[in-house]
């Protein structure tokens, strides 16, 4: 297992389980725009992700970072050697910053909206692995194997669709947003990855 990933998994599995019994570590680490726009709080926008609304949520988003966390250290030092292990991090916590801009946009005036997980890095390191690999099986609820790059569409597509419903609870867009980070984050850092993305995608199809 990569050690970033690892030491990543433990740092937050442990604030979280403070948290769910120190409630004021929750609610002084959780994302609130309001707090963030008007207190000017702005570790919010990094702390929200290593605190969770529940064991639930917590062991789904250590689960899928165990999953693909690995794989994407190992792209990125075949990659970028040296810096690879400095550009994971920046996927992580870019991701983490960068999932939150909708949100702190649109709730910046409501000071009883809050937020917390690591779903927003956890979904850009989901889709930096299927962007390296992207014909790779995903193993939806861990038992119907799902190409990677048709579980990303149909993934953004879900994303995107319930975001716009405000059916749940779930910031969707969050999962959205850092899914579109850690898709482009690699082209970004060298753009001629995508080219090679291009390669697999199409190769596996015209094969």
């Amino acid at each position: 297992m990569g050690t970033i990933t690892l030491m990543l998994i433990l740092i937050i599995s442990l604030t979280s389980a403070m948290s769910f019994s120190q409630k004021e570590t929750m609610a002084q680490l959780q994302f609130n725009a309001y707090k963030i726009y008007h207190r000017k709080q702005i570790y919010r926008i990094v702390t929200h992700a290593f605190v969770h609304a529940s064991w639930e949520h917590l062991i789904v988003n250590m689960v899928v970072l165990y999953s693909f966390g690995s794989a994407v250290e190992r792209y990125f030092q075949e990659n970028f050697g040296t810096t690879g292990t400095t550009y994971y991090l920046i996927l992580f916590f870019g991701a983490v910053a960068f999932s939150t801009l909708w949100s702190l946009y649109k709730q910046k005036e409501n000071p009883y909206y809050n937020a917390v997980g690591a779903s927003g890095a956890v979904s850009a390191v989901l889709f930096t692995a299927i962007f390296f690999n992207p014909w790779s099986n995903i193993y939806f609820f861990g038992i119907l194997p799902i190409p990677g790059i048709i579980f990303g569409g149909l993934y953004l597509y879900y994303s995107y669709y319930m975001s716009t419903k405000k059916m749940d609870n779930i910031a969707h867009d969050a999962h959205f947003l850092g899914a579109i980070f850690g898709f482009f984050l690699p082209v970004i850092l060298r753009p001629s990855l995508f080219n090679e993305f291009l390669g697999l995608l199409f190769g596996r199809i015209m094969m």
